[in-house]
């Protein structure tokens, strides 16, 4: 049996509500290593998709969105462990250091903190132009919006600057301790970060929040902090419908898409002692997609 080293340290998860979703996978597979969490969530306003949806797709996933993390934290305490939740709104800074007092007040100093919040929304380059679009290329999926200072601010704000502004609070918490001053780092990326036509905001804001996880793991290595990053492919947190898996399923060697309990357990390593030098990585966990070139 391999002992993670990891009983009754404390984390933060972030974007923890939906219960078919990493975060959620996330926080139940590091309970069961002993760990004691904070689960930040946001509640999606104003989506109205109708009755409840049971099969999986965009609407269900918008309805899983839309729930607070008490189902989340019920399936962890049922199992022994400690957690507690907090709604925010990352775009406001206010929020993080909320969620580290939280933290050392119900458990004590984090230890661990997982960067899984994102936000999305779909955006291009291309005007707006019903003759262009009309011989645009399939993997221009839908009919995004155009770039714009909204757009940016969208996506960076949540998934660049809040990131950075968690690694930057913990690194400060930590350091600022007399004992125990190490910790872990994670952050929840996308394979295809370094570009995603019809994407094009959420892309680059992924991909500006990997060069500040390398960047925080060479300034705070010799504090015994890594930093890492998980790069996810194609996983079915809710959204993916019948049609889409299959479509999605061609282009993966493994033949399968991606289920949250396969990024929670990198998540798990990569916090563990068994990780600890490794540092500043991605690490792709996709069952491969990408590889096939020819």
């Amino acid at each position: 049996m391999i002992d993670t080293g990891l009983k009754n340290k404390v984390a933060i998860v972030t974007g923890a509500n939906n219960p078919h979703g990493i975060g959620a996978a996330i926080a139940q597979a590091l309970a069961k290593q002993g760990v004691r969490l904070v689960l930040h969530y946001y509640q999606v306003k104003g989506e109205d998709v109708g009755n409840d949806v049971s099969e999986m797709g965009i609407d269900f996933f918008m309805q899983q969105q839309a729930k607070n993390a008490d189902e989340v934290v019920a399936s962890i305490e049922e199992r022994g462990g400690q957690a507690i939740a907090i709604e925010g709104d990352l775009s406001d800074v206010a929020v993080i250091s909320q969620l580290f007092e939280a933290a050392e007040k119900h458990f004590g100093s984090v230890d661990i903190v997982v960067n899984n919040a994102c936000s999305w929304q779909g955006d291009t380059f291309l005007p707006d132009d019903k003759k262009l679009w009309s011989t645009i290329p399939e993997y221009i999926a839908g009919r995004p919006a155009i770039f714009s200072t909204e757009t940016f601010t969208h996506h960076f704000a949540v998934n660049t600057l809040a990131t950075a502004l968690i690694m930057s609070e913990f690194a400060r918490r930590s350091l600022s301790r007399e004992t125990a001053k190490g910790g872990r780092i994670v952050n929840i990326s996308t394979d295809s970060s370094h570009c995603v036509p019809s994407e094009i905001s959420y892309a680059a804001s992924k991909h500006a929040m990997e060069s500040y996880t390398r960047s925080a793991a060479v300034e705070l290595g010799r504090y015994d902090i890594t930093a890492n990053v998980v790069s996810v492919g194609p996983v079915q947190s809710g959204y993916i419908d019948d049609k889409l898996e299959q479509r999605i399923k061609t282009l993966i060697p493994m033949n399968r898409v991606g289920k949250p309990e396969d990024i929670a357990n990198a998540v798990v390593f990569l916090a563990s002692e068994q990780a600890s030098w490794i540092t500043g990585q991605v690490i792709y966990v996709n069952g491969g997609k990408g590889l096939v070139v020819c």
